[in-house]
């Protein structure tokens, strides 16, 4: 039996992806998934599709203050509320298709005794150190308080609820001893100042190191331009020794005599989860994170991130003494904001993952419009109006429309779903070389940018060829006509253009996994390979569906939504969680109300209503309207079924 887990290999460019740990704490919302696990998810499928050794890790960051805190507001252990919110986490993420090779978490055994490992030789080698620290200490409860049971006013911009970590407002990072009127998170009571011990790290004295392989590494990878800035902006104020143990029940043990009752700070362990993940996913983790010299590590987070990955993750790499694989890109992106506003997990406010189900607009739908505009060098915002418009006017126009009305039209009796004889890549009217000359332009720039990270542009570039294999048939006028008149330029034309929506289905795969296979189904042919740079050295030929080739049927890609859904779902959506669910347990009461009203008034006189069962609703029986405002969608050029979800939403108390 051959182990099937993914290993780098020699000679080969071997890619290792990590998305940055989702806090275990709430419901990711799109800001969170287009900032982390769907653009690493679009790279990942990229370096496979061009059959580069390539593994995907991520997993749930469960660790720290904010699960205790949320533990106790919900009433449930940390270990409860972790398992329920992991299984939020990865049913999000598998309706978002995201691909991830291995998805774990962080309590785990090879977790702790990775870290304590770390921690250990970091000790033994002079880079940590016992410190008497002044703390914030809970009389009302009698407890040392850690940085988020302490909740104040910031300091720098005088937010009234920053944390005593890091202000959510301005991002900096703090002490509990620097908030204004601070406040125990728990009781709300005013703390005082006690003296207790802690480890520090000592970043001061690793500056130097860090400073010199930053920035070889940033020249190198070519780090996101705020990865860079944000790097050296810390550098630059200098670093400092910073605790990395806490007061706290819920975290790694400090392997230290008399430190039984800490653990160790999560910002220092939940990097090391990439590490600990990836053992629990292959006993032959070494390979991947022990071989510099052979793998390189791309990290993909939102820019409130780039410290941890930038300064504190290599910092303890560099001092353990062992030769890790250390980060070669770092890819960051800057805030999706929601209708002009702020994304709030706390607050509630925007759309969450489990919320985008309720739509019944299909995973990549969404993926498309998170992608087209993700915030890669300045914030972007999500958009109703917008999200129905990329719908209607690119995939569904541009894309679906391409691929549609070409293998509608090989599927009727003019070719009878067969490719023509009269088709040949090597004979080609010449009035096509401008179009394969574009095409072999745009492949050029699409590599480019995808080894860059700059998904984005990537994606517009393959909208680009999708737009010119249209303008090739606009161009030559494809219908019966030409067919009957001019069967080998129609041939050439066929067989060029399905060539083309083949080709759209290995570049947009990547970005739109679902809509690539159904096009690989509809042409009857296998999952297709990005182009290399050698395979389009010499300009991209149509050589892939060759003539006599029979396709599949034609089926729609995506579906109209009716404009008016926009402003239904700006008002659906509107409130935050709790309102919303609110409204929905207010009208399923009503419904229900009447319903039974309904049933009573029946029954009092004695008549039989139709049955309820599977036959009565195949005969048409009325259902009850849909109150939750999923949208009724309509094909590239004809009504289809309504799509429908399936999935109910996962409610969750807010904090």
């Amino acid at each position: 039996m051959t182990d099937s887990k993914i290993l780098p290999k020699k000679g080969e460019r071997n890619i290792l992806i990590t998305s940055a740990l989702p806090y275990v704490n709430n419901v990711p919302h799109l800001g969170n998934v287009i900032g982390s696990v769907l653009s690493a998810d679009v790279f990942s499928r990229y370096n496979k599709a061009r059959e580069r050794p390539t593994l995907f890790i991520c997993g749930t960051d469960e660790y720290g203050t904010a699960t205790e805190t949320k533990a106790l507001e919900e009433k449930v252990t940390p270990e409860e509320l972790c398992s329920k919110y992991y299984k939020i986490h990865k049913e999000v993420y598998d309706w978002f298709d995201i691909a991830f090779d291995s998805f774990g978490r962080t309590p785990t055994a090879q977790h702790t005794e990775i870290c304590q490992s770390i921690f250990t030789r970091l000790y033994e080698k002079g880079f940590l150190f016992e410190k008497e620290a002044e703390q914030p200490f809970c009389e009302k409860h009698g407890k040392f308080l850690a940085d988020r049971f302490v909740e104040g006013t910031c300091p720098h911009c005088a937010y009234e609820d920053a944390r005593g970590d890091q202000c959510d407002k301005c991002g900096k990072l703090l002490d509990p001893k620097d908030l204004i009127n601070p406040r125990c998170k728990l009781d709300g009571a005013a703390p005082v100042i006690r003296t207790t011990k802690h480890i520090y790290l000592s970043l001061d004295k690793i500056q130097p190191d860090i400073e010199r392989w930053s920035s070889e590494s940033s020249s190198k990878g070519g780090w996101s331009k705020n990865g860079r800035i944000i790097t050296e902006s810390w550098l630059k104020e200098g670093l400092k020794a910073r605790g990395i143990t806490r007061d706290l029940d819920w975290g790694v043990p400090v392997p230290l005599p008399g430190y039984e009752n800490k653990k160790m700070y999560v910002w220092f362990d939940a990097n090391w989860g990439y590490v600990s993940i990836t053992a629990n996913y292959t006993k032959d983790w070494k390979l991947w994170w022990n071989d510099p010299d052979n793998v390189q590590l791309y990290q993909f987070l939102g820019k409130d991130n780039v410290p941890f990955h930038s300064v504190i993750f290599p910092a303890a790499q560099l001092k353990t003494g062992d030769d890790w694989t250390m980060l070669h890109h770092l890819s960051a992106t800057e805030y999706l904001n929601y209708e002009n506003g702020k994304f709030s997990k706390s607050r509630g406010i925007g759309v969450f993952g489990t919320s985008a189900k309720e739509t019944g607009v299909p995973p990549d739908v969404w993926r498309y419009y998170l992608l087209k505009n993700r915030p890669e060098t300045g914030d972007t915002q999500f958009e109703w109006r917008s999200f129905v418009d990329s719908n209607n006017s690119e995939l569904l126009a541009k894309l679906g429309n391409f691929a549609n009305r070409i293998i509608k039209l090989v599927n009727s009796k003019a070719y009878n779903s067969v490719i023509p004889d009269a088709f040949s890549a090597s004979d080609l009217p010449d009035s096509f070389n401008n179009t394969l000359r574009e095409v072999t332009e745009l492949l050029e720039q699409y590599l480019a940018e995808m080894e860059a990270v700059k998904l984005r542009n990537g994606l517009q570039i393959a909208m680009k060829v999708a737009e010119a294999g249209n303008g090739l048939i606009q161009e030559n006028r494809l219908d019966n006509s030409l067919i009957a008149n001019e069967p080998k330029r129609a041939a050439a034309v066929v067989g060029t253009v399905l060539n083309l929506v083949y080709l759209c289905s290995a570049i947009f795969e990547p970005y739109l996994p679902a809509t690539s296979k159904s096009i690989c189904e509809q042409l009857n042919a296998p999952f297709l390979q990005i182009p290399s740079e050698a395979d389009i050295k010499d300009g991209w030929k149509p050589t892939y569906l060759k003539a006599g080739h029979k396709i599949g049927k034609a089926a729609y890609l995506f579906s109209k939504i009716d404009d008016k859904k926009a402003e239904e779902w700006r008002e659906h959506f509107g409130g935050n969680q709790a309102e919303r669910q609110k409204k929905q347990d207010e009208a399923a009461a009503l419904a229900a109300k009447k319903a039974l009203a309904k049933a009573k008034k029946k029954e009092k006189k004695g008549g039989k209503g139709p049955g309820t069962g599977v036959e009565a609703t195949a005969k048409g029986t009325p259902e009850a309207p849909l109150a939750d405002g999923k949208v009724e969608l309509k094909g590239e050029d004809g009504p289809v079924d309504q799509v429908v979800d399936g999935v109910a939403q996962v409610t969750i108390p807010t904090s």
